[in-house]
C-alpha cells in the first residue's frame, strides 16, 4: 500500500496547518483511494504553533492579557507533557494593530509575561517561547516587567511600556523574574538568526514590517543598544551578538537574557512533537507546502526542514503554495519531484485566499495522479 505523509505549514491568512494538511488528504485520497494518508501538520516556531500542538494532544489555556497596545486581547497558551508553549503573537501579534510609525514605537511584551506567568502560577515544569509575528520591537521588555523586572531610567523610575521608551533605560532589575522561575528552564523557538541591533537586527529588518519609517527604525535600533547595556547592568550576559536574538523585535533577546533561556530550531522543536520522523520512515511520499514557498522557505521553514528529513529516507517530496517564488536552483535545493502555487489556477490572489482549501485539494490530487503514473 502506498503510503503518503501530508506536513504543511499553515497557508497565512487562509488556512491554518491542520486545516491545510486535511485538504491535501482529501486531494490524495481522491487520486489514490488506496493509500495509507498520515497528517502531520507542522510549524517553525511561528503563528500557527499553537494550532499544530492542540492537533499533537496538547490542552489549550485561553486567558485574557494586556495587548500590544494595552488593551485586552483574548489569548491563549499550549500545555504538553508538563511544557507550557507561548506564542508571542497570541498576545502583541501584529493583528492586534494598524502598523503605524507610533504603533512601532508603542507597542510592547507585557502580555506575553502574562502568558508566561499564568504558566508558571500553574506548575509549568518547562516553558517554550515562539517569538514570531509580534507588533513589538521592545526587546522583551515588557514581557519581563509583567515578570517583575525593574525596567529603570537613570534615576531607578520605570521608564513605561513600548520598544520608544527604551532610549531612557539605564538599568535593570532581574532578581524578581529569576526568583519566580525558580530554575524551570526555558527555551526561545526560532529559526531566525537576525542579531540584536545593525543592519540585520530586529528594528532594521522586522521594523519597516511594523509601521516604522527610517527615523524609527534608528531610533529603535539605539533604544535595543541601551537595552541590551541595561540588562548587563542587571547582571545578565551581552546578547547583542547571540544569534537569533533579534527574533520577535528583540523578545528573543530578553528572553536570552533575562529568563537564561537558550535558542532552539522552531521547526525542529515541533517537528518532534508531531510524529513526522515516525510517519517518514518507510513512506513512499511526503507533501509539504506554505503560503509563500520562497528564499525563506530554504532557512528553517517547513519545505526545507521536511525536505531535510525526507532525503536521507529517499522520499520523494512534493511542495504546494499559495505562490512560488523560488527559482529552478531554489527548488533543486529542496530537491522537489512536483511543485504547484495556487496562484496559479485561480483568477485572483482573492479567490486563491478565500478558496485555498478546495484549490489544495484539487492541486494535491493531480499532482499525485501525475506521480503514480510516471
Amino acid at each position: 500500500m502506498t503510503r503518503v505523509v501530508i506536513a504543511p505549514d499553515k497557508f497565512k491568512g487562509s488556512l491554518t496547518a491542520v486545516e491545510a494538511a486535511d485538504a491535501i488528504a482529501l486531494g490524495v485520497r481522491d487520486a489514490l483511494p488506496e493509500a495509507e494518508v498520515v497528517t502531520c501538520p507542522v510549524a517553525d516556531g511561528g503563528e500557527g504553533t499553537l494550532d499544530v500542538l492542540e492537533a499533537a494532544g496538547a490542552r489549550i489555556v485561553r486567558l485574557t492579557v494586556r495587548g500590544p497596545l494595552d488593551e485586552q486581547v483574548k489569548a491563549r497558551y499550549a500545555v504538553l507533557n508538563g511544557t507550557a508553549y507561548v506564542e508571542s503573537a497570541r498576545a502583541c501579534g501584529i493583528e492586534f494593530v494598524e502598523p503605524s510609525p507610533e504603533t512601532a514605537l508603542a507597542a510592547h511584551t507585557w502580555g506575553v509575561g502574562e502568558l508566561l506567568m499564568d504558566a508558571l502560577v500553574h506548575g509549568a515544569k518547562r516553558l517554550v517561547l515562539t517569538v514570531g509575528g509580534t507588533a513589538s520591537t521592545d526587546g522583551g521588555a515588557g514581557m519581563l516587567g509583567a515578570l517583575g523586572a525593574g525596567v529603570l531610567d537613570a534615576f531607578g523610575a520605570p521608564v513605561g511600556l513600548g520598544g520608544g521608551t527604551l532610549t531612557r533605560v539605564a538599568s535593570t532589575e532581574l532578581n524578581p523574574v529569576r526568583e519566580r522561575l525558580e530554575g524551570v528552564p526555558v527555551a526561545v523557538a526560532t529559526d531566525v538568526t537576525n542579531p540584536l541591533l545593525g543592519p540585520s537586527g530586529a528594528a532594521a529588518v522586522f521594523g519597516p514590517q511594523k509601521g516604522a519609517g527610517p527615523a524609527e527604525v534608528a531610533l529603535l535600533d539605539e533604544a535595543l543598544g541601551r537595552w541590551a547595556h541595561a540588562l548587563q547592568v542587571g547582571g545578565a550576559p551581552d546578547v547583542t551578538r547571540v544569534p537569533g536574538a533579534g527574533a520577535g523585535g528583540g523578545v528573543a533577546a530578553g528572553a536570552i537574557a533575562g529568563l537564561g533561556a537558550t535558542v532552539e530550531s522552531g521547526f525542529d522543536l515541533i517537528a518532534g512533537l508531531t510524529g513526522v520522523d515516525r510517519a517518514l520512515d518507510g513512506a513512499d511520499l511526503v507533501i509539504t507546502g506554505e503560503g509563500s514557498l520562497d528564499e525563506q522557505s530554504l532557512n528553517g521553514k517547513a519545505p526545507a526542514g521536511i525536505a531535510a528529513r525526507a532525503k536521507p529516507r529517499g522520499v520523494p517530496l512534493m511542495a504546494i503554495a499559495g505562490r512560488v517564488r523560488l527559482d529552478e536552483a531554489g527548488l533543486a535545493q529542496l530537491g522537489v519531484v512536483g511543485i504547484s502555487a495556487l496562484i496559479d489556477h485561480a483568477p485572483s490572489f482573492e479567490h486563491a485566499r478565500t478558496h485555498a482549501a478546495e484549490l489544495l485539494r484539487a492541486r494535491a490530487a493531480e499532482l499525485v495522479r501525475n506521480w503514480a503514473s510516471r
